[in-house]
């Protein structure tokens, strides 16, 4: 069964499957869509969750291994696999999972977008029959004030066209940053409504450090205005993992670009192909030709031990390695291979 994202909720509603593929280009969706099953299936019992990061260097026999094992805190399992690059040649382990049909486990699947050579490879034709495939597809600009106007009706708010086009308009193409302003809409609605009048004076009262601001500030290599903007939202109380998010998006984006630049396409094209918006195209080009694909991945493995720290998992003090990564990707002293191993471990 194929859905997309925002019909999710309601099969879920319906039924809980053995088998769950999340796919998509946009990160926040993508993210959404999981919190929706891991939700669902926690209500049903499954109380457990494993992940398996699937890189290059994976050993599949792990995730049989994880189907074999025996809890000693709870009966049913989520078992999450995250995909990096294309699983086309171990498949065949997905399959084998699925065909065990063990109704204690659920297998969630995430992903990227999913190219037509993918959807019709074996193991996911096999989740097709047995699960659902959600895809999560890139909201385009011509589709952001219908996204924001649906936001905005399931909190109870009824928003005029003229809004809806005026805040699509602010945030960019940024959907953490739309979801951001609606936080704020659903405080300030009058009977359930909101106008441009209104929508414009919140937008003109946004916070003067804000993540897209800093985002760009960082792309742009502006080391000053990122560590100011930086410590300005620590100081405004603001949340590190929204901000995490954000960047992993800008970062994977660079880094999948920096690959295909390495392969002889131009970084125009190449930022066009992963699905950067063309007001964002000059400040990518340069954070590009700063950053190397490799320093690039290993920016990524360290904006990863950063979320550790944010969600307690790692002690380690969270705003001052993004403030350190930041500034690197800003052009300051690069992170070497040594200090993300150490950050890492």
């Amino acid at each position: 069964m194929k859905i997309f994202a925002d019909k999710l909720s309601v099969t879920l509603r319906e039924a809980l499957l053995p088998v769950y593929l999340i796919s998509g280009d946009e990160p926040l969706l993508v993210q959404e869509a999981c919190d929706s099953v891991r939700s669902t299936a926690r209500a049903a019992g499954f109380a457990e969750r494993e992940v398996l990061h699937c890189d290059a260097g994976f050993n599949w026999d792990t995730l049989y291994h994880e189907a074999s094992a025996l809890s000693l805190f709870a009966n049913r399992k989520i078992i999450e696999l995250r995909l990096g690059g294309k699983p086309t040649d171990k498949g065949e382990a997905i399959i084998e999972w699925l065909e065990r049909k063990d109704p204690d486990q659920l297998l969630l699947v995430v992903t990227g977008k999913l190219d037509k050579t993918l959807l019709n490879s074996a193991w996911v034709k096999k989740i097709d029959t047995l699960g659902a495939i959600v895809q999560a597809p890139a909201v385009s600009a011509a589709q952001m004030p219908r996204f924001i106007a649906q936001r905005l009706k399931q909190a109870g708010i009824a928003v005029n066209d003229e809004a809806a086009a005026l805040l699509a308009e602010r945030v960019e193409g940024n959907l953490l940053a739309a979801v951001q302003e609606i936080e704020k809409l659903k405080l300030l609605a009058i009977d359930g409504q909101i106008d441009a009048q209104r929508l414009s004076n919140v937008v003109a009262d946004s916070a003067r450090y804000n993540t897209w601001e800093f985002l760009d500030r960082m792309l742009e290599g502006d080391t000053q205005a990122v560590a100011r903007s930086l410590r300005g939202m620590r100081a405004e109380g603001g949340e590190l993992l929204p901000l995490l998010w954000a960047l992993g998006r800008d970062l994977r984006s660079l880094a999948q670009a920096a690959e295909l630049c390495e392969r002889g396409l131009g970084s125009e094209a190449a930022l066009k192909k992963v699905g950067v918006w063309s007001n964002r195209m000059a400040a990518m080009r340069r954070a590009l030709q700063r950053n190397s694909s490799a320093q690039l991945r290993m920016y990524l493995h360290q904006l990863a031990a950063i979320d550790r720290a944010a969600k307690g998992i790692r002690a380690a003090n969270g705003w001052q390695e993004l403030t350190t990564l930041a500034l690197a990707i800003a052009g300051a002293a690069p992170l070497s291979a040594a200090t993300v191993k150490i950050e890492i471990s």
